[in-house]
């Protein structure tokens, strides 16, 4: 009977060590499984999602209008050139609409000199209205960060009227 106990020996542990091994490769599919699960899943649809997931609620759109549209002139081949444009302003953050109403004269300055220092060249592209779009938009930014207000708020610009002559 010691024979078959010292028999029984060897093959015990070889059982706990395939027994370890299927137990860990068991728990890496189900960890690989969950992963994909959870990267793949849709946010809107799962019932369980976390309310941090959902989108935040866009509150609605203030357009602030310059008013009156500015007026710029400009040399092009010896020639005088004119420029009007109607700008407005769009944020969803009442503050910021009040900092763009209070701050009007500077802002209209730094709109008038940026737009003051264009080319028929460009202004005459899409690409270059786009442009001059940016920098107004960026422009408009830096004086509401300069009064204590908050850039990102300052979502677009929009040029809604724009004659060139």
């Amino acid at each position: 009977m010691v024979d078959a106990v010292a028999g029984d020996a060897p093959a015990a542990p070889a059982k706990s060590k395939m027994l370890v091994i299927v137990l860990c490769s068991l728990l890496a599919a189900g960890a690989a499984g969950g992963g994909v699960y959870f990267m793949t899943a849709k946010k809107g649809g799962e019932e369980h999602a976390a309310p941090e997931a959902a989108p935040a609620v866009k509150t609605p759109a203030i357009y602030s209008k310059f008013d009156p549209p500015f007026v710029v002139n400009f040399q092009n081949k010896g020639q005088m050139r004119f420029l009007q444009v109607s700008i407005e302003v769009m944020t969803r953050d009442a503050a910021t609409a009040d900092l763009l109403k209070q701050h009007d004269p500077k802002l209209r300055n730094d709109l008038l000199m940026l737009l003051g220092g264009q080319t028929f060249e460009t202004l005459s592209s899409r690409e270059g209205k786009e442009q001059l779009r940016a920098e107004a938009l960026k422009a408009v930014a830096d004086v509401i960060v300069a009064e204590g207000g908050k850039p990102e708020a300052v979502e677009q610009l929009y040029f809604t009227s724009f004659v060139m002559q």
